[in-house]
């Protein structure tokens, strides 16, 4: 960090660090430099605005990643995080270069076959852990274009540990429904979708599935309505990382 410039404070006025979507918690920003052997890096930042609180947002995220690490659920690599005198707080990660948008490379023609079976046993791994991510869509899922089994879970501020029953299932199904939506604009079938979760409960034991499913279809009709509603009244949500 020293090396391209930054400290506590420099994170929130550093002119390389690049603004690239805003919303009314926090700012999502990215910051290229070139170290002194040589090498580029790419870091990622978000910028939190003042919360009350135990712990700051930046320091719930890094513990959410460190827990992914701890139960060997690959994902971000964390540079550092902190908090400055005014409440404003900060978390910086590295770039995973080498790796797309499990979304975007299905939709550019990567079959999503190839896909199935290491998402679902990654999402089988984090429910079988007692963490939940509360975004399990496929975007969140990244993975290696000529090695999609290597893949990497992104977006860890919305992981959290999974309550007692009953509230653990309906966490569980919100998950599993979060990612049957994400493909439904996709080349994919319902016969991969059931596959998908064929596979899911295979990994967790599950021994009944039609009931699961079910929980899964009725809270996929919800996630499609209140989708709708959102691109409508939060136009900027969904922008993209820029290249």
């Amino acid at each position: 960090m020293r090396q391209v410039g930054l400290d506590a404070d420099a994170v929130f006025d550093h002119p390389d660090i690049k603004v690239w979507r805003k919303l009314p918690d926090r700012e999502n920003c990215t910051l290229d430099a070139d170290l002194p052997d040589g090498r580029h890096v790419r870091l990622h930042v978000k910028r939190y605005r003042p919360e009350r609180g135990t712990r700051t947002p930046a320091e719930e995220e890094s513990l959410a990643i460190r827990a992914l690490e701890t139960h060997k659920i690959p994902t971000v690599p964390l540079v550092g995080w902190g908090k400055i005198p005014d409440g404003r707080s900060f978390l910086i990660t590295e770039d995973l270069t080498g790796f797309r948008d499990s979304e975007k490379l299905v939709h550019d023609g990567l079959p999503f076959e190839r896909l199935l079976e290491p998402t679902a046993d990654l999402a089988a791994r984090l429910h079988a852990a007692g963490l939940h991510h509360r975004d399990l869509y496929l975007c969140h899922f990244f993975a290696r274009p000529g090695k999609p089994t290597d893949l990497r879970l992104i977006d860890a501020a919305r992981v959290k540990f999974l309550p007692g029953w009953p509230m653990r299932q309906r966490w569980i199904v919100k998950d599993l429904a979060q990612f049957w939506f994400s493909t439904m604009a996709l080349k994919v079938s319902d016969e991969q979708r059931a596959r998908w979760l064929a596979r899911y409960a295979e990994q967790r034991n599950v021994k009944s599935i039609d009931p699961l499913r079910r929980s899964i279809e009725r809270k996929v009709s919800w996630i499609a309505r209140h989708d709708a509603n959102l691109r409508e009244t939060q136009k900027d949500r969904n922008v993209s990382i820029p290249h």
